[in-house]
């Protein structure tokens, strides 16, 4: 990869002066890498490079993109029909797809209620449980137990249920509702506390959210599927309503299909997205057990979730998502997801003999390289678009979600890539200290 910067396009530098990125402080903020096109697991510069994508723009992309299946089935529901209202209007590509996710996901996870994108899914998650309970006639249920090191969304229900210490939400404490923080059960101390808590204010909750086996943007934080089953066994002694949210690990990132299979439980309310659409369309979707929509029926219409998203249930990618799961179903994502496991550890495993390296972690086809505490985001990033991948390292994590079609060589140019930066990372700030 030639190390010359790249010219940036026209369109992008007459439009850098009118965006608005994400997650970025703009005073200082260096021009993003100019896509023109994506195929397979590659994203293809305006200059002709070629990137072989390590995050799958955000953890979509699990076909990889541009996939034929996938792509014929939003052209042709373009032609047919893009988008009509959900509101006293139905059409197949949702109903079909409703119908395909309520068998895919476990128990008796049956309604599903769709939206455009994550963080919507898990406001809706969280009206949901409040108004179960008001439907019910038990008031007071209005507090959410959450872990730290949680991330569950930009919006302010959802800020509100991350771990305030993140970071990206300090600025918001005091006009976000109060909910209640905890650590995860992952010890016997954490165990008793978690269970003391439900016990004394399982009055005032609505219900626990939790990311089930990874907290994605807290760190790619990783705990055990029994971990999972006993906040399940909590929540269901002390009659806590349970809200996964599998919009990270849904659809095979973990090695199973939905990360909660792995504990054998069944949440209340279930959130997905991200893959969904195999990263082509923006949709979501909150799943409810029975007990829940049951709460919801009545002969008053004050009793009806009164929740409507402009896009709800948006055809063409209702149509992306039955091709998505087409593919899963033809070709399962855990053999998969096992495969790039083993070569992630091995192929990381070097980088935890290097200075500043403070963990390396696997779990399906998540790889992990934690770091010291540093400020070199940028030049991580310009160092990786010249070995010709895309990674997008965040607090001290340098981590890849690679699609998971993506091929053993690819991804050996990408950990290669991985453990190369860290190690000239390190070398440099053994220079500056």
């Amino acid at each position: 990869m030639a190390d010359t910067p790249f010219t940036p396009p026209d369109w992008l530098r007459q439009g850098f002066d009118h965006i608005w990125l994400p997650y970025t402080q703009m005073q200082d903020a260096a021009l993003p890498a100019p896509i023109a096109r994506t195929e397979g697991c590659r994203l293809v510069m305006a200059d002709g490079r070629e990137l072989v994508d390590g995050v799958a723009s955000w953890w979509t992309a699990a076909h990889g993109y541009n996939h034929p299946h996938i792509r014929q089935a939003v052209q042709q529901q373009l032609e047919t029909m893009p988008h009509v209202m959900f509101g006293g209007l139905a059409h197949e590509p949702a109903y079909r797809l409703a119908t395909r996710l309520a068998a895919l996901t476990p128990g008796d996870l049956t309604r599903v209620f769709f939206s455009e994108s994550g963080s919507v899914s898990v406001e809706i998650a969280m009206k949901m449980a409040v108004q179960y309970w008001i439907n019910k006639g038990e008031r007071g249920h209005s507090r959410f137990v959450s872990f730290t090191g949680g991330y569950h969304g930009d919006t302010f229900a959802t800020m509100s249920v991350c771990d305030p210490e993140e970071g990206m939400h300090s600025l918001f404490a005091g006009l976000l509702a109060e909910q209640i923080l905890t650590d995860l059960p992952t010890s016997e101390a954490a165990r008793q506390a978690f269970d003391d808590l439900l016990a004394e204010r399982k009055g005032d909750i609505a219900a626990v959210v939790t990311e089930p086996l990874v907290q994605g943007a807290g760190g790619m934080l990783f705990h055990s599927a029994e971990t999972l089953r006993f906040i399940r066994e909590t929540c269901d002694r002390h009659g806590v309503l349970l809200i996964v949210d599998e919009i990270f690990t849904g659809f095979g990132r973990t090695g199973s299909l939905f990360a909660c299979d792995q504990a054998g439980i069944v949440p209340d309310i279930m959130t997905l997205s991200k893959a969904l659409t195999g990263g082509t369309l923006p949709l979501a979707a909150t799943i409810a057990r029975q007990h829940v929509f049951d709460a919801f029926l009545s002969d008053s219409a004050s009793t009806a979730l009164m929740h409507g998203p402009t896009y709800m249930g948006n055809a063409m990618g209702c149509a992306a998502a039955n091709a998505a799961l087409d593919l899963f179903e033809q070709d399962p994502p855990g053999p998969r997801a096992d495969r790039i496991a083993t070569q992630l550890a091995a192929e990381l495993e070097p980088a935890r003999q290097l200075p500043g390296v403070r963990d390396v972690r696997v779990l399906g086809a998540i790889g992990v390289i934690e770091l010291d505490p540093h400020s070199d985001h940028d030049w991580m990033k310009a160092e990786f678009i010249r070995r010709g991948v895309w990674v997008r390292p965040y607090n001290y994590i340098i981590y890849t979600t690679p699609p998971l079609v993506i091929s053993p060589e690819e991804l050996s140019t990408l950990t290669s890539a991985m453990v190369d930066v860290v190690r000239l990372w390190g070398g440099k700030t053994q220079e500056e200290g």
